[in-house]
């Protein structure tokens, strides 16, 4: 590995680490990081959370089941289950090749940097994740008879003293 390559990982690695996990927050309009939930019937709701590169799967998974609950408790249900969940990746690569003299500079699913050394060509893969979810709000009878039922107080119990909430909460 030549002096460039070494230079651009550990600047790469050095901006990756300046940046902290998504905490757990109100989705900002701007960038839309953090969560998100909107009625879809009066007991039905989807709730969604969104990190950025920082923030590992399973806490934003973490986050989405806190975010279920805490809705849970505002609608003035105690129980929630799942009818949908899923959490998507999205990657995106960065490389350090702009390109022979000349090239189109578009942007694309690739971001470039503007030096030009066509020995030089390292890719860096960044994931971030989202979960969604559609739950269903349970009265004590139907959480009876759902083995998929939580006890939104529970959940909120365990997690929510782990979460990493914004500074504003």
């Amino acid at each position: 590995m030549n002096f460039n390559r070494i230079a651009i990982a550990s600047t790469f690695l050095t901006l990756a680490a300046c940046v902290s996990p998504t905490p757990y927050q109100a989705a900002d309009p701007d960038h839309r990081l953090g969560y998100s939930d909107q009625r879809l019937a009066d007991n039905r709701i989807r709730v969604s959370f969104r990190g950025n590169a920082a923030t590992q799967r399973e806490q934003v998974e973490s986050y989405l089941l806190l975010r279920s609950a805490e809705v849970t408790r505002e609608a003035g249900y105690s129980w929630f289950a799942f009818d949908t969940r899923d959490t998507e990746a999205k990657t995106t690569y960065y490389t350090d090749f702009a390109g022979w003299p000349g090239w189109h500079r578009g942007f694309g699913w690739y971001h470039h940097s503007w030096a030009f050394d066509p020995r030089v060509e390292t890719t860096f893969p960044t994931t971030r994740y989202e979960a969604y979810a559609e739950i269903v709000l349970l009265t004590p009878q139907q959480a009876k008879g759902d083995s998929r039922a939580l006890r939104a107080d529970d959940v909120i119990a365990r997690l929510g003293p782990t979460a990493e909430r914004s500074p504003a909460h």
